[in-house]
């Protein structure tokens, strides 16, 4: 259904902007009906103001505690983005997590954590390393990514994805419009030619192999 792919250049995205007007301006001229506009994740939370300073965070006790536990590449590993999943999920929903996970590892089953506490704390980047000046920042996950794809759709005319990929191959899509391919898309994606850093491309494009035909 994909047959291309075009890593779209942007500014440095800030909580100044309006991520749909970003999509449009980037990606609407190359985007067309069918084709897919695929956005990373923390520019979408970066432009609602979900970027924190860890310094500004205040661990507790709880947080001080258990962030011995996770692994140290683990993106809760430290205090203080321990302590905004905490503050996120809210204490109890929280612990009963915690639970979740104790009980689940003594049967061999993983993901029971983030099953109890909140998909939406899996999201949370520690010390990303996401464009400067975002570099050092706890990166929330997006708030309603799918009322965002959808204005990004009504904006531009083409399918659009809020996509969170790493450079395992991981692949995890938080939000698309109806006529996305998912997975399709994945295997595309699988690769993470998103560009947070030095590259500057957060916004891909994935081209449908009914449009390729304009890129020859």
């Amino acid at each position: 259904m994909y047959a291309g792919r075009i890593p779209v250049r942007t500014h440095i995205v800030t909580e100044k902007d309006d991520i749909v007007e970003v999509a449009k301006k980037y990606a609407g001229e190359i985007a067309l009906p069918g084709d897919v506009i695929a956005v990373a994740e923390s520019v979408v939370a970066i432009s609602q103001g979900r970027a924190i300073r860890p310094e500004t965070v205040r661990p507790g006790w709880l947080a001080r505690f258990l962030c011995r536990f996770p692994g140290k590449d683990g993106s809760l590993a430290a205090p203080p983005s321990l302590q905004v999943a905490i503050e996120e999920a809210g204490t109890a929903r929280f612990l009963l997590g915690v639970a979740a996970a104790v009980l689940g590892r003594l049967v061999g089953r993983k993901g029971d954590f983030y099953r109890v506490a909140g998909r939406h704390l899996a999201q949370i980047d520690d010390f990303a390393g996401t464009m400067w000046p975002y570099d050092r920042h706890i990166i929330l996950g997006p708030k309603d990514p799918q009322k965002v794809v959808e204005k990004i759709k009504q904006a531009t005319g083409a399918e659009a994805v809020i996509t969170d990929v790493n450079d395992i191959g991981n692949v995890d899509i938080l939000a698309a419009t109806e006529g996305v391919d998912q997975e399709a898309l994945c295997r595309f994606l699988k690769d993470n030619p998103h560009g947070n850093d030095d590259q500057q491309t957060p916004i891909v494009v994935l081209v449908s192999s009914e449009n390729m035909k304009y890129f020859a």
